[in-house]
């Protein structure tokens, strides 16, 4: 069996550890009145309603979205490539395009989704760690983690057309329809030119007025910007100009731990389905694709 090449995410990164993204105040829970309290409650409510409004407005600063509530609702499971450490995902006419990552492992390729049979692929030169993938039109365009190549494909052969540069890590990319979306694994959307790949722009995630950070995969689809969160069980719904997070998806256990094989094996992967308004969620080295709707937290 070959070893396993060390991948980017190394260091502390690698630990399972899961630190709160956002960080917010937690209101002190106020026990009900003595009997015959009287006057002197009145006085400590007030006090305490005064300490829990300080930390509200701490916590959350004024104008900030409210991120809603969703959890995950399982439609279906489908076989997945336990050796395809997914760094991106796409639906395009029936079939699964995925990028997939690791120094001397890394390839484009597609699917079948019913199956989970690799019916193409090209493997990318042992230099460059694949990331995210999106499509436009016939083309799709794949970027890499350092080697600051983004590299065109042909959708029908997986045949190379050509390669643009940037400065920067790559992570995650989408394409909405006008721009390519890209994350760097940190608070920042970056949004680049369809043709020429240059920066046009960049918003910064924020979650309730926090920054949110290592920004992951992402999936465009309807004006919004879905991300996975490295080393994190949960997704952002993003609005791309406010750069506010509109929805906070709970995916854990969508995969249990006694199921996975450790190390980096964690949530990565989103794909939009518009024949269905489900998406396909999976991680790297998982062995399942799941279909899911996206419903809100009872």
């Amino acid at each position: 069996m070959a070893t396993r090449k060390r991948s980017k995410k190394t260091g502390d990164k690698s630990k399972r550890s899961r630190p709160r993204a956002d960080g917010a105040s937690v209101a002190p829970s106020v026990a009900p009145p003595p009997r015959g309290s009287g006057t002197r409650w009145l006085v400590i409510a007030a006090a305490a309603a005064l300490v829990v409004g300080v930390l509200v407005w701490e916590g959350s600063p004024p104008g900030t979205v409210a991120p809603e509530s969703l959890r995950l609702l399982v439609i279906e499971r489908h076989p997945h490539d336990t050796g395809a450490f997914t760094q991106g995902l796409l639906w395009h006419e029936g079939k699964l395009y995925e990028s997939t990552g690791q120094y001397g492992e890394s390839t484009v390729r597609r699917v079948d989704l019913a199956t989970g049979e690799v019916e193409e692929q090209t493997p990318l030169p042992d230099d460059l760690f694949a990331e995210g993938l999106a499509r436009m039109g016939d083309e799709l365009v794949q970027i890499t983690w350092r080697g600051r190549k983004a590299l065109v494909w042909d959708l029908g052969d997986l045949s190379s057309v050509r390669e643009h540069s940037y400065h920067g890590e790559g992570w995650g990319l989408c394409f909405d329809g006008e721009r390519f979306v890209m994350s760097t694994g940190s608070d920042r959307l970056v949004f680049r030119d369809p043709r020429t790949f240059e920066r046009i722009g960049e918003v910064r995630v924020k979650r309730a007025g926090r920054p949110l950070r290592r920004l992951n995969e992402l999936e465009c689809v309807d004006g919004l910007v879905y991300a996975n969160i490295w080393m994190d069980d949960n997704i952002a719904r993003i609005d791309p100009e406010t750069g506010d997070v509109t929805g906070w998806i709970d995916a854990s256990g969508l995969l249990p731990e006694d199921e996975r094989t450790g190390g980096e094996d964690v949530l990565n992967g989103i794909a939009y389905i518009p024949e269905t308004g489900h998406f396909l969620l999976t991680g790297k080295n998982w062995p399942f694709l799941f279909e899911v709707d996206f419903v809100p937290t009872q």
